[in-house]
This record gives structure tokens, sequence and C-alpha cells, in this order.
């Protein structure tokens, strides 16, 4: 599996920044290529994600948090069969840094299908790293002016 990770400074307090993230559904927010995550009725665990491809394709799967510990950590992975094969997981984690303010660590995993699927997908997934930084640079903006 690849992997991209970055951590951040900013200015609010765990809880606050771990009730952001926890239901998932805010992401689209922070990462342009995810186009929703949409909670799956009766199952607080799950989400349904649906990221925009290249040329005009979407790519969906089911996740399921897997870790949930407030404020700390929170961690997911997609399940069962993903429409794309795409194996990927996430996990965010909160440092209390006292004075309000937080230390954010986000790492993202993922696996790549073979062919043409896998073609799109890497697309997709390009320069995943400078993807996580903008994602977390966007978080701290959005957290830091509520």
């Amino acid at each position: 599996m690849d992997k991209a990770t970055y951590r951040i400074e900013v200015g609010a307090p765990a809880q606050a920044c771990y009730d952001w993230w926890r239901p998932l559904t805010r992401l689209p927010e922070i990462f342009s290529d995810v186009e929703s995550v949409e909670a799956v009725t009766g199952d607080e665990t799950r989400t349904r994600w649906k990221v925009a491809g290249p040329a005009g394709t979407t790519v969906e799967w089911e996740a399921r948090i897997t870790e949930d510990s407030p404020p700390h950590r929170l961690a997911w992975t997609t399940e069962g069969q993903a429409d794309s094969d795409v194996s990927n997981a996430g996990v965010v984690l909160f440092e209390d840094l006292g004075d309000g303010r937080t230390a954010l660590e986000v790492s993202l995993e993922y696996a790549l299908p073979g062919g043409k699927l896998g073609e799109a997908v890497a697309n997709l997934l390009a320069n995943p790293q400078h993807k996580v930084e903008r994602a977390c640079t966007e978080f701290k903006r959005i957290i830091e002016t509520r």
C-alpha cells in the first residue's frame, strides 16, 4: 500500500477538531476530489463515498470506522467489494497541545487495482501527499475561523 501523511498544528481544541472530522461527511469541504461522503442509515460506523475520477467518471465505495477514540483518534477503511476495487484507509490523530491548540496528523493509505481501472484511479490519486497537505491546510483555515 502507498501512504501519504501530514501533520499540522491548528488553533482549536482537540475535541472541536475531532467533532468536525467524526461524521466524515464534511471531508468534501477539504478534499476537492471527494464529491460526497454520506452516512449509511442505521449504522453510524459506515459511510458511502463518491469521488471524482478522470474524464467525468466517479469512483464509489463504502467505508467503516474501525477505531473511534474521542478526541484522540479516528480511523476508517474500505469495506467489502468497493466498486472500484480500491483499497484505502485513513487515520486522523488529534494531539492536545494545551492552550486550545491541537496537532493534527492525517495518514491515508491506498492500493490500486490493475488494468485500465487502475490507471484511471491512479490519475484520481495523483500526488496524494500534496492532496493530504492541501486538505490539512484547508481544515486549519475552516476550524480556526469557526
